[in-house]
């Protein structure tokens, strides 16, 4: 059905990830590593391994604090310990961790950047009349100040810190659809992630979009069965542009 001739839309609202969907995280990841590498490990590391570990947080630190069990810092020291003895570096203690981290963090925020398609994607759905908001596994603050760093506008509508815990669960995604007055149903999520992003918002009851970059995939995110997800309705695109007609066009 139309009205006046306008196509209805898919979904009446969109949530978003931030990090490797609308900013660049990753390229600033690579920065902040290189940094750590080039003062912590041995000079014939290789950079691209170094990324692709700490981007798979392969002992769940991470994920433990994206569960509510750890808190930030801890689970980036632990991160930071690991990545030193997988790759030949001096342990990271408490003592250690603070020069660390004031080297890593402050290379990453300097590297922050939006994504070339991240402002015209969030113009299209704008123009389409889609409300739009950020589900995130960061802190709602820290979310904040890096959208106003790349020149993107958007409510951060939950955070890790909203809940007490992140995504995959599906109270998170429920609980941005009801913030920004959509029905899941009727609320699409798009982020780089094909299992904590795009299926776990499926399984919510949302429409899950991912954002399937060329060349952008976690270590464990090779095997992903692209196939499958599109098979059960989750929508996989290339880049931002790709998604606006599965989001905006014909129901």
């Amino acid at each position: 059905m139309t009205t006046f001739g306008v196509p209805p839309r898919r979904v009446d609202g969109v949530l978003l990830d931030i990090d490797d969907t609308l900013v660049d995280t990753r390229g600033a990841f690579a920065a902040a590593l290189r940094a750590v590498a080039e003062a912590h490990l041995p000079q014939d590391v290789d950079h691209g391994a170094v990324l692709d570990h700490w981007r798979s947080d392969p002992a769940g630190h991470y994920r433990r604090y994206t569960r509510g069990e750890t808190d930030h810092r801890t689970q980036r020291r632990l991160r930071a310990d690991l990545l030193h003895r997988t790759f030949g570096g001096a342990p990271v203690g408490e003592e250690a961790f603070d020069a660390w981290d004031e080297l890593f963090w402050g290379t990453f925020e300097r590297s922050w950047r939006a994504f070339d398609d991240a402002a015209g994607f969030l113009d299209g759905l704008r123009a389409a009349g889609v409300a739009l908001g950020v589900v995130t596994n960061a802190a709602v603050a820290l979310q904040e100040q890096k959208l106003a760093a790349v020149g993107l506008d958007l409510p951060i509508l939950v955070g890790v810190d909203t809940l007490g815990y992140g995504k995959p669960h599906p109270d998170v995604f429920v609980e941005g659809a009801r913030r920004l007055g959509t029905l899941p149903g009727r609320t699409a999520y798009v982020g780089d992630e094909p299992r904590v992003d795009a299926t776990a918002a499926h399984e919510a009851g949302l429409l899950g979009v991912w954002l399937d970059r060329p060349g952008a995939r976690r270590a464990d995110e090779h095997d992903a069965d692209v196939a499958a997800m599109r098979a059960r309705g989750i929508v996989v695109v290339p880049g931002l542009a790709a998604a606006l007609p599965d989001l905006v066009g014909d129901a």
